[in-house]
C-alpha cells in the first residue's frame, strides 16, 4: 500500500499530543551535558529516549560510551528495527543533550518548562535537539507496521560538548551504524513554513598565534616609539587577514558557491536584525550573502590575551597570544587550510616580531550530493508535507561528526534536516520550535521513509 501525504498527515495529527509530549518531556529533563556527560542526569535522559523509541518498535537501549583512553563517557542511545533483510537501511540521528542556561533571567519563560506561546513552544532544547528526536519518533509512529525500511538509530549524548567519544563509539559499534541512508535531524528550515535540506557545512581550523617583541615588560614612556607593544603588533597582524573589501586575504584557502545552486539569497535586513548588527556597519566581503555565510572561508579572533583596561598601567606588553577560528569552505581539507593559516601568520610578522603559530583542532566540512536518489526523495517529501517548494540552504557552522560518519561509511547517502528556523534561538535565551513547522517536519520524514522503502 502506497501512503499518501494526506494519510500520513492524518496519522501525525492523531498522534500529535504524544509527539509534542516528547519535546515537552525532553525540556523538563534538563539533559545538560556540560554538567557532566557521564552523569546520572544524562543516563536518565538516554533511558527516556530509549523507552520512547521502544514504543515505536525500535529495539533501543542506553549505552555508555568510552573515550579514546577507555574511560566511561557519554550516555548514547542505539537501536534497530528490521522489517526486511532486503530493504534499504536508514540510520536516524539526533542528540539528547542540550546547552546550559547561564542566566535564567535572560529568558521570558522558565527555560526548563515547556511553554506554548502562539505557534512556538519555548524551552531549552526545544529545537536543538528535542525537536529532532520528536521528528524520528513521530515518523516511525505514523508509519507503524507499514514501515518499508530497516531502521538504525543513534541519539548522541555529547553533541554539545564536541562529540569526543563519537569515533571510539562508532568503532566499537560499527554494525549499528552501517546503513544506506543517514538522516541527521539537527539543522533546520529556511522559515517555519518554508522547508529546507541543509546542503553544506563549513569545516573549521583553530590556532593560537603567539607574538613576542620583548623579553620582559618595559616602561612605555622610556621605550615607547621605537618599540611597539605586542598587542599592537598582534592587531597589525590580524588586520592583514582581510583586504579593503573585507575579503579574506590568506592565500591557499578555497571558496565556492552554494551547493546545488543558489535558489534564494538571504535577506540582508533579516540577517542584520537577527545578529544585532549596528546600523552604521557595512557588511564586508563580496558575492551573495549566502556564499559569504555558507561556502566562503571566514576568520574570527575568538580570544586575545591583553591586560584589562581597569588594571592597566604604563608598560609595553612584551608578548601576547590571540586565537583564530577559521571556518573552512565545505570541500577543503581543514589541515591544508590550517597550513595556509600558519604560513600566513609566520610570514607576515610586523617589523620582525617573533611569531609562532600553534595549530589546535581541525574538522572537515561537508557537502551534500544534490543529485543522489535520497536527496530527490527528500525534496519531494518536503514539498508534499509543507505544500511549497523547498529552499536549500547551507550552514556556516560545523558538525564535525557528519564528515567523519561519511568517511567511515562512504557509500551512505547523507541528508541533513531538522526543526530549527531563523528565530529558534538555538544555544541562546528563549529557544523555541515552531509547532506547525515541527508537525510538517514529522510528515516529511514519514513520507521520505515511505519513499525510500518503495525505492
Amino acid at each position: 500500500m502506497i501512503l499518501t501525504a494526506d494519510q500520513i498527515r492524518a496519522r501525525v495529527d492523531a498522534d500529535w499530543p504524544q509527539i509534542l509530549g516528547v519535546v515537552e518531556d525532553r525540556i523538563a529533563l534538563r539533559p545538560i551535558s556540560a554538567h557532566g556527560i557521564n552523569g546520572e542526569h544524562m543516563r536518565k535522559s538516554a533511558e527516556y529516549v530509549a523507552n520512547k523509541l521502544r514504543e515505536v518498535g525500535v529495539d533501543a537501549k542506553a549505552v555508555q560510551a568510552r573515550d579514546k583512553d577507555g574511560n566511561p563517557s557519554a550516555w548514547e542511545v542505539i537501536g534497530s528495527l528490521e522489517v526486511n533483510p532486503n530493504a534499504p537501511t536508514v540510520l536516524l540521528y539526533a542528540h539528547h543533550d542540550v546547552q546550559p542556561v547561564p542566566d535564567e533571567k535572560e529568558w521570558d519563560t522558565a527555560p526548563f518548562e515547556a511553554t506554548l506561546k502562539g505557534d512556538r513552544l519555548y524551552g531549552r532544547g526545544a529545537c536543538d535537539d528535542a525537536g529532532g528526536i520528536a521528528i524520528h519518533y513521530g515518523a516511525l509512529r505514523a508509519l507503524g507496521d507499514q514501515l518499508g525500511v530497516n531502521i538504525k538509530v543513534f541519539i548522541e549524548g555529547e553533541e554539545e560538548m564536541g562529540s569526543a567519544s563519537f569515533i571510539p563509539f562508532i568503532e566499537a559499534h560499527h554494525d549499528e551504524f552501517d546503513s544506506d541512508v543517514i538522516i541527521v535531524a539537527d539543522s533546520g528550515n529556511w522559515a517555519p513554513d518554508v522547508p529546507s535540506l541543509t546542503t553544506s557545512l563549513r569545516g573549521n581550523a583553530t590556532c593560537d598565534v603567539h607574538v613576542k617583541v620583548l623579553g620582559h615588560p618595559v616602561h612605555s614612556g622610556q621605550y615607547g616609539g621605537p618599540v611597539l607593544d605586542a598587542n599592537t603588533l598582534a592587531s597589525m597582524l590580524i588586520a592583514k587577514m582581510y583586504d579593503e573589501k573585507g575579503e579574506l586575504a590568506i592565500p591557499g584557502l578555497m571558496e565556492g558557491e552554494p551547493i546545488g545552486g543558489l535558489q534564494r539569497d538571504l535577506d540582508e535586513a533579516d540577517m542584520r536584525a537577527a545578529a544585532g548588527v549596528v546600523d552604521s556597519f557595512t557588511l564586508v566581503g563580496t558575492g551573495s550573502l549566502a556564499s559569504r555565510l555558507w561556502t566562503k572561508p571566514s576568520a574570527t579572533v575568538i580570544g586575545f590575551d591583553a591586560h584589562p583596561v581597569k588594571d592597566s598601567f604604563n608598560v609595553i606588553s612584551p608578548e601576547t597570544t590571540f586565537r583564530v577560528s577559521l571556518r573552512v569552505a565545505p570541500q577543503q581539507d581543514p589541515h591544508v587550510a590550517m597550513d595556509a593559516m600558519v604560513d600566513f601568520f609566520e610570514k607576515n610578522a610586523p617589523f620582525g616580531a617573533e611569531v609562532h603559530v600553534e595549530p589546535l583542532e581541525a574538522g572537515m566540512g561537508w557537502a551534500m550530493n544534490p543529485d543522489c536518489e535520497a536527496t530527490q526523495d527528500a525534496l519531494t517529501s518536503l514539498k508534499e508535507a509543507f505544500g511549497i517548494d523547498p529552499v536549500n540552504k547551507g550552514e556556516g557552522g560545523s558538525i564535525p561528526f557528519i564528515p567523519e560518519l561519511q568517511k567511515i561509511f562512504p557509500d551512505a547517502q547523507v541528508l541533513v534536516t531538522g526543526p530549527e528556523d531563523p528565530i529558534s534561538n538555538a544555544h541562546s535565551p528563549n529557544e523555541s520550535v515552531s509547532v506547525s513547522g515541527l508537525r510538517k517536519d514529522v510528515v516529511a520524514e514519514a513520507l521520505l521513509l515511505d519513499k525510500l522503502g518503495r525505492a
